[in-house]
């Protein structure tokens, strides 16, 4: 059995939000479409309540191998395969040269000490007061240094006029 290079993405705000009650808190098309390139052609490992909160039509993703995290051991998805722990998870997984954990915030916390990369999307928006908040794992500086590609780095603007940017990390 091998072992994949493992990466995780996801979008957050500047302190550290990736959803309120379940969803984004802000609009940034540009930053779908970096997720679907990212992902594209790759297995991804995504946990039940995000994979309910997906587009139908996003659910398998396309041309990507499908893996659903949950505790509910009679849940099924159509098109995906379905696991009850990490460590099935990476077992299931361990052929496939490389894995992309996207979400949710349950997933990434289980998987992050599995992780090689990761792909950050920081969007400048007000961060959320209310509702339920997810949030984003935390860092150790001594464990992940930026490695972001020169013609990746730096803000830019969505065309809904919200500033982004996308940060890489790699394990030290």
């Amino acid at each position: 059995m091998g072992r994949p290079t493992i990466g995780m993405v996801w979008a957050q705000t500047p302190g550290g939000t990736i959803a309120r009650d379940g969803a984004l808190p802000w609009d940034v098309p540009e930053d779908f479409a970096h997720f679907h390139a990212t992902v594209r052609g790759h297995a991804v490992l995504v946990g039940r309540a995000t994979w309910d909160s997906m587009p139908p039509d996003l659910r398998p993703m396309p041309h990507s191998r499908s893996v659903v995290l949950t505790r509910d051991e009679a849940w099924s998805a159509p098109g995906a395969e379905v696991v009850g722990t990490l460590a099935e998870a990476l077992a299931l997984l361990a052929d496939e040269p490389e894995v992309w954990v996207m979400g949710g915030g349950e997933v990434y916390a289980l998987a992050l000490e599995h992780a090689d990369l990761l792909v950050v999307s920081e969007i400048d928006v007000p961060e959320p007061e209310d509702g339920h908040l997810t949030p984003a794992p935390r860092l150790d500086p001594a464990q992940w240094h930026d490695v972001t590609p020169p013609d990746v780095a730096g803000w830019r603007t969505s065309t809904t006029g919200t500033r982004w940017r996308i940060v890489h990390h790699r394990r030290s």
